[in-house]
C-alpha cells in the first residue's frame, strides 16, 4: 500500500493486490451495473500457427497485430449505440500507437456495416492511457483476471459471483465445435467443465 511499491497505492491490479484487498474489490464489483465483452486468444495455439506461417510465408506474427485484431472483434457491434463514444485503451509499454488503434476501431465499424448494412456516424474518441488514470481499466483488469483463473488455474471462485456481468466471452481458438471459436454468454454460460479440452496444450 506504499506508493514506492508501485502497486495498490497507485492502481488496483488483481494479480498484485493483497488477497484481502482483492476480496473487497470483487465484493464491490458485484454491485456494478456493467456488461463485459472479452476476446481471448491462446498463446500456445497462435505460436503453432505463427511457426507454420513463418515456415511457408517467411513472415512473423506481431503482438500488435494480434492486439489490434482483438480490439476490432470486441468493438465490432458496439460502435453504433451512441452519438459520442469514449474509448479508454491501456497503453502497452511506451508506445501510444494511436493511429493503429484508430485503424482497428475503423475496421470494426466497417465489419459491422458490411455484416448488418447499418452505417454509424458516431463520434469516437480514443484515449490511450494508463490504468492508474482511468478507473474502468482497473475494473476490467479484475474481470479479465477472473476469466484467466478459469482458463489457467481451473479456478472459478472469482468468476462465478460476476458471471452474469459477462455479456460475451469470445474464445477464438476453441474450435472444437465451430471454426470461429466458442462464444460464452447467457445462452452458453462459461463453466470449468466446458473448458476441459479447450486447449490442446
Amino acid at each position: 500500500m506504499q506508493p514506492e511499491a508501485k502497486k495498490t497505492a497507485i492502481t488496483f491490479h488483481a494479480k498484485d493486490d493483497h488477497p484481502e484487498i482483492r476480496e473487497k474489490v470483487f465484493e464491490l464489483m458485484q454491485s456494478f451495473d456493467i456488461k463485459v465483452l472479452i476476446a481471448i486468444r491462446s498463446k500456445a495455439d497462435m505460436a503453432e500457427s505463427a511457426k507454420a506461417n513463418f515456415k511457408s510465408l517467411g513472415t512473423k506474427l506481431q503482438q500488435n497485430t494480434i492486439y489490434d485484431d482483438l480490439i476490432t472483434r470486441v468493438f465490432k457491434n458496439l460502435l453504433h449505440k451512441a452519438d459520442v463514444i469514449n474509448i479508454a485503451i491501456a497503453r502497452r509499454g511506451k508506445a501510444v500507437r494511436e493511429e493503429a488503434l484508430e485503424q482497428a476501431i475503423n475496421q470494426a465499424q466497417k465489419n459491422f456495416e458490411s455484416q448488418w448494412k447499418i452505417s454509424s456516424n458516431s463520434s469516437i474518441i480514443i484515449e490511450p492511457t494508463y490504468p492508474s488514470e482511468v478507473t474502468g481499466l482497473q475494473v476490467i483488469d479484475y474481470y479479465l483476471w477472473a476469466v484467466q483463473r478459469c482458463y489457467e488455474g481451473d479456478d472459478d471462485q472469482f468468476f462465478l459471483p460476476l458471471a452474469k456481468k459477462y455479456r460475451l466471452i469470445m474464445d477464438l481458438n476453441d474450435n472444437r465445435n465451430k471454426l470461429y471459436g466458442e462464444w460464452y454468454g447467457d445462452r452458453n454460460p462459461l463453466t470449468l467443465e466446458k473448458l476441459k479440452g479447450a486447449r490442446s496444450k
